[in-house]
This record gives C-alpha cells, sequence and structure tokens, in this order.
C-alpha cells in the first residue's frame, strides 16, 4: 500500500508534459517563411536564410544539378584527410624512438600533421553543421575563423617547439609522472 501511494505521484508528473516545452513547441514556426529546420528549431533560432518548404527548390520532377567534377574536393580529399589520419598513428611514438638530434624535426611533422588533422576534422564539422546554402556569411566566417584559429595555434606550436621543450618533451614528462 505505501509503495503504491509513492509511486503514484511519479507516475502523475510522468504522464503530464512539461509546461516549459508546451511553450517551447508552441514557439517554434511550423510554417511559412520563419519554417527552421530540425537543428534549428531546438535552439529557438531561425536560420538566417530563408529555406523553401521541404527544401526543394522547383519541383520534385525536375532534374538534379550535378556539381562540376573536382577531384580535389572529391576522392582526393577524402584519401589526404586518410593518410594524414594514418600518419599520425607512427609519429607520436618517432620521437620516443629517434635520436636527440632527429627530435625537434621528428617533433614539428607531427605537429603540423596534427594541425592539418584537426583542421580537416574541423572544416568537415562547419561543412556539415553549418552549411552555406543555409547560413550563408555565418558559414564563411566560420571557415574563416577556422583557418585564423589554425595559423594562432601553429604560431603558438612554433614559440613552444623553439623556446621550449615540445611537444614531443612535454609528452615525456607527462608519461613519467
Amino acid at each position: 500500500m505505501s509503495i503504491r501511494v509513492i509511486a503514484s505521484p511519479v507516475r502523475a508528473s510522468l504522464a503530464r508534459p512539461c509546461l516549459g516545452l508546451r511553450a517551447i513547441r508552441a514557439s517554434i514556426p511550423t510554417h511559412g517563411a520563419l519554417a527552421a529546420p530540425v537543428a534549428v528549431r531546438h535552439l529557438g533560432i531561425p536560420p538566417l536564410i530563408a529555406q523553401p518548404p521541404g527544401g526543394i527548390v522547383g519541383t520534385v520532377n525536375d532534374a538534379v544539378k550535378i556539381p562540376p567534377p573536382d577531384k580535389l574536393h572529391g576522392s582526393y580529399h577524402w584519401t589526404f584527410e586518410r593518410l594524414i589520419a594514418i600518419g599520425i598513428i607512427p609519429l607520436t611514438v618517432a620521437p620516443f624512438i629517434s635520436d636527440a638530434a632527429l627530435a625537434p624535426a621528428v617533433d614539428s611533422v607531427l605537429v603540423t600533421t596534427t594541425l592539418v588533422h584537426c583542421y580537416f576534422g574541423l572544416q568537415s564539422n562547419i561543412i556539415d553543421y553549418i552549411p552555406k546554402r543555409e547560413f550563408g556569411k555565418v558559414h564563411d566566417a566560420c571557415m574563416w575563423l577556422l583557418l585564423g584559429g589554425t595559423i594562432v595555434t601553429g604560431y603558438g606550436f612554433y614559440k613552444y617547439e623553439t623556446n621550449d621543450i615540445g611537444l614531443s618533451g612535454t609528452i615525456a614528462k607527462v608519461w613519467k609522472a
């Protein structure tokens, strides 16, 4: 009997929808020029560029506009990303195996490949989650911020390599700690 009394208010509260959630759902536009895609609707922010209903431009019977082939943004780009990702694996061990005279060169290659790998990964995230067709100038600003951040990080790594013990020295100290 006492279990039923305790469980009853819990069950009743779970059955009722939250008032805050109901208010949020009511504020989301579902039709017209302000209809937002699902990812933006949850934030309550309308898209910067109004999208047609369903994201279809023209009719469903129109032919698909195929972009011109560009190997740099296709198979070559994908292959280069995979080579960079696979190349990081031996480079993480190389500073500890190599001679002390080669350590700065191996360390700089490790830093460069890590920066390129991070740049490509974040660029893919921006392209996927902040598409140009929907966000326009915000997409361009994010791409420029990514490039600027990568350059600043590269300069920081350069100063760290030349004025301090470097990345492999730091990893070795952390490993021994």
